[in-house]
């Protein structure tokens, strides 16, 4: 088994897309990036550590490989805006990839030029080394599960999912 770690905006939006692949064992929700040991929502969201906020997929590689996990995360976000995700803004929001090793540093890069070249547009994805990941609070796993009615709402009002 093998983590991959995706900061796709806001991670209650991108969680459900790794929930339904085949050969994803576990998605969790969280925070990477910052140097803060055990940040919080409130500290993360309102950007007053330099966490962001991050997915953990945890796969079978035999199932599913790191580049189709970044297909995935491509889908799910608008690469294009280095601000931030749809209506939500600042650094703990925007785009980045934490690898734990060297191939996926290069297979992400790789995909990412290719898409640059195809679009003629500027991608804005970190490609960060891994250094830690705080799981979130409880309500913040599965939350789509938990609290469908404004997960969904949530996904319309951010722009995310058109009415």
């Amino acid at each position: 088994m093998k983590t991959a770690y995706f900061a796709g905006g806001c991670f209650w939006c991108i969680t459900p897309f790794f929930k339904m692949t085949k050969g994803v064992l576990s998605v969790s929700a969280g925070y990477a990036g910052g140097d803060e040991e055990n940040p919080t929502y409130q500290l993360v969201k309102s950007q007053k550590t330099r966490h962001r906020e991050t997915i953990a997929v945890v796969y079978d590689e035999a199932l599913v490989t790191f580049s189709e996990l970044f297909e995935i995360f491509l889908a799910g976000v608008d690469p294009f805006d280095g601000e931030g995700q749809f209506i939500d803004r600042g650094h703990s929001y925007t785009l980045a990839v934490y690898y734990t090793e060297e191939e996926e540093k290069l297979s992400a890069h790789r995909m990412i030029k290719a898409l640059e070249t195809e679009t003629m547009r500027t991608v804005y994805i970190a490609l960060e080394p891994f250094k830690a990941f705080y799981p979130a609070e409880e309500e913040h796993q599965d939350y789509y599960l938990k609290n469908p009615e404004a997960f969904e709402q949530e996904l319309r009002d951010s722009g995310r999912k058109k009415t």
